[in-house]
Order: C-alpha cells, then sequence, then structure tokens
C-alpha cells in the first residue's frame, strides 16, 4: 500500500469547495493524470454516485470505476477499482476564513495481484502524482 497526504490551501469557502469537489467529473480539472471521467448514474450527487475516471499514469492509460463512499459537510472519500489497483481518495475540509479552506487530501493505492510486486518502485510516480494535483487544485476549484 502506498498512501501521500498533501494540505492545500484553497480560496473558496468550505461548502462551495465541498460541492464542487463532490462532482468527481471536476476531477479533469484538478488531477492532471486524469485523461477524462465521466458519470455513469443520474440524478444529485451523492453516497453511490459513480464515476468511469481514465488516467494516464507511468505512460499507461487505464480505466477506474469510483464511487463515492462518503459525503459529509467536511469530509469526502471516494473508492475506485480495477483489476491492478483499489484507490481511496479522501478529503478532508477544515475552513480557514470565511472566504478560504484547508483541505488534507490522502491517496492511498491497494495494488492487487503482481502490481503489488512493483511497489517499490512506484512510490516517487504517486508522491509526484500528488505533488501534480496539490499544484492543480487551488485554480480549479477557485470560483
Amino acid at each position: 500500500m502506498i498512501r501521500v497526504v498533501r494540505t492545500i490551501a484553497i480560496h473558496r469557502p468550505m461548502q462551495e469547495a465541498v460541492a464542487y469537489l463532490e462532482d468527481f467529473t471536476h476531477a479533469e480539472d484538478w488531477d492532471p493524470a486524469t485523461v477524462s471521467c465521466v458519470r455513469l448514474d443520474q440524478g444529485p450527487v451523492g453516497p453511490g454516485a459513480r464515476w468511469r475516471n481514465t488516467s494516464r499514469f507511468r505512460g499507461r492509460t487505464s480505466e477506474v470505476g469510483y464511487r463515492l463512499d462518503e459525503r459529509g459537510p467536511d469530509r469526502l472519500r471516494f473508492v475506485g477499482e480495477n483489476k491492478t489497483v483499489r484507490l481511496t481518495d479522501d478529503l478532508r475540509f477544515t475552513p480557514v476564513s470565511d472566504r478560504s479552506t484547508r483541505l488534507v487530501y490522502t491517496a492511498t493505492f491497494h495494488f492487487k495481484g503482481l502490481a503489488r510486486l512493483a511497489e517499490p518502485f512506484l512510490r516517487k510516480d504517486v508522491d509526484r502524482l500528488a505533488d501534480d494535483v496539490a499544484a492543480a487544485m487551488p485554480s480549479a476549484v477557485a470560483p
């Protein structure tokens, strides 16, 4: 398992930041590895909502099915899975002011099967991916 944590300053009120990020289709804006992200169901976004995310990692493109696992006033948790990895994106929000929010973004990668053997070699790439997300997130979420 690889876990990365980044703390990100967002210049948007907490409630608005949570509302924006709960729609995982916006991953196209804040995750530079995301090629596309498509909602698979309809209706209001809430726990159980599902997306198909196509990402590029280490030069390869793969699809991951995501679902919104938990949604609270100060937390979002998405779980994604395909045949080689189970991913958890845990977003925890704290208001800093009425116009600013601190986001603690934790991504956990549980590699499966033979991919587990490559885990030690993937750490740098996962760290770089987390750094890219932390760099892109503030401007993507800003109003």
